[in-house]
């Protein structure tokens, strides 16, 4: 009997990249022990195909293209639609990842519950279909047209798929598949390629967009090979804090819109909850005026937003200083503190500082700088800024006061919301009456600080 010889390579579990023998650190990502073995053998297994018949490729000149506009598929999710960029667009590879729990399976099922007129299949190699029934009835159903099915192999997904025909298709998660072209196990480097390279070819050939939900791994980056995000049209990443309520769905990568724009969602009991203005739940409510807070007008893709900053000056008891920022960059927030210290003269080396961003959000606008320096003036004073002030600018080394960008839809956010002052970059170009609320101009930090303290 003739013996089976089985073909391994080896694989860098951090980048995918491929190597001809064990090594200790793999040469493309310099990382140490993550290159692994594993069996590549691949079987003359028929994976799905359109049709047997080859379709003839010829090239074309870049003016004899013809566009026509994608007919996108509405997801009636405001917040999704607003990140994908207007919709789903057909035969879209999309690829979502977050941390465990934060809610992308309830998110993928509110989802295809809710599509009108559209055919979905909902595969999943987690759950049961016992289980996702019962979190079905808990988001609502109602009367939608979407098929559970719980099942690993590819082949028999795509069998089930020539018998549906569904206009979506959604997998929970990538990680659980496997081919029978790869005897490696599921979740390994090339079971994930190769799945994601039949679930891609299936996409472009049908126009049949595809939804793929993906784990992360500790340091935040979606596991498997960096090719599967290169693969993608859409990686989307689902974020937020377990212990906060709200839930952030930010664009890494788009090829059909931007890559700025964000959603927010409200974790309640019936599923997650749109949010259509997170100025107002980005602000607490408070009986008396407290220092070391302060109001920043940011601006997120399109999206204005006013969010609360809570900073806490304190002396260092154990005599080496503290610096502490949730949501917010930490090597920034040293920055700022040193420009205070060396150009505006207050003297902070010896105090502990702890910044927070209040809703469990991250902000990454460089014009919120001046509400951090407010409200750690604030608390170091000991004086309360006044909850009719917002702050719009970035501070630069000099203790200058830098301008913001669309200035003027962040003065008409802080004017909707009831503010009576904000505070901007006299550098500035604001047209003088043209907004109820009172525009205040600087071009120092030490400015600011005569203005709000003396």
């Amino acid at each position: 009997m003739a013996k089976v010889k089985v073909k391994t390579a080896y694989f860098c579990q951090s980048c995918g990249a491929q190597h001809p023998k064990w090594q200790g650190q793999c040469t493309i990502c310099k990382e140490w022990n993550t290159v692994v073995e594993e069996v590549i053998q691949k079987e003359a297994v028929k994976i799905w195909a359109k049709s047997d018949s080859k379709q003839k490729v010829k090239a074309l000149k870049v003016a004899d293209i013809s566009i026509e506009k994608e007919q996108r598929i509405p997801t009636y999710n405001q917040e999704l639609d607003r990140v994908l960029g207007g919709g789903i667009v057909p035969g879209a590879i999309i690829l979502l990842g977050g941390e465990p729990g934060i809610g992308k399976s309830t998110l993928m099922l509110q989802l295809a519950l809710s599509l009108k007129n559209c055919k979905t299949l909902y595969v999943s190699g987690e759950e049961s279909d016992k289980q996702i029934k019962m979190r079905a009835e808990r988001l609502g159903e109602g009367d939608s047209d979407c098929y559970i099915l719980t099942e690993t192999a590819t082949q028999n997904i795509f069998t089930h798929i020539n018998a549906i025909e569904p206009d979506l298709v959604v997998i929970d998660s990538i990680q659980t598949l496997h081919t029978q072209a790869i005897e490696s196990s599921p979740g390994s480097i090339s079971q994930i390629r190769e799945t994601a390279a039949e679930l891609l070819r299936f996409a472009k050939e049908t126009e049949t967009p595809v939804i793929l939900i993906g784990h992360i791994t500790k340091d935040g980056n979606i596991a498997g090979p960096k090719v599967l995000e290169h693969m993608v049209d859409v990686v989307l990443q689902f974020e937020g804090d377990r212990n906060h309520i709200y839930r952030i769905l930010r664009a890494q990568k788009n090829r059909f819109g931007s890559t700025a724009e964000l959603g927010i969602y409200e974790m309640v009991s019936t599923g997650l909850k749109e949010v259509h203005n997170p100025s107002e739940i980005l602000i607490s409510q408070k009986d008396e005026a407290l220092s070391g807070s302060a109001i920043s007008a940011t601006i997120e893709g399109m999206r204005p937003m006013l969010i609360e900053v809570q900073a806490l000056v304190s002396t260092a008891v154990y005599g080496t200083p503290q610096r502490s920022a949730t949501g917010f960059d930490l090597r920034r927030l040293n920055m700022l503190l040193a420009v205070l210290e060396k150009r505006c003269g207050f003297r902070l080396g010896s105090q502990d500082v702890f910044l927070n961003i209040t809703g469990g959000i991250k902000v990454a606008d460089p014009s919120i700088d001046l509400c951090v320096v407010a409200a750690i003036l604030s608390s170091n004073e000991d004086v309360a800024i006044s909850d009719k002030i917002c702050f719009a600018g970035e501070v630069g080394l000099s203790g200058e006061i830098r301008p913001a960008n669309r200035i003027e839809q962040r003065i008409l956010e802080a004017e909707k919301l009831g503010f009576d002052q904000i505070f901007i970059s006299r550098y500035n170009k604001v047209e003088k009456g043209k907004f109820a609320i009172k525009v205040m101009e600087f071009g120092k930090v030490e400015e600011i600080y005569q203005t709000l303290f003396n």
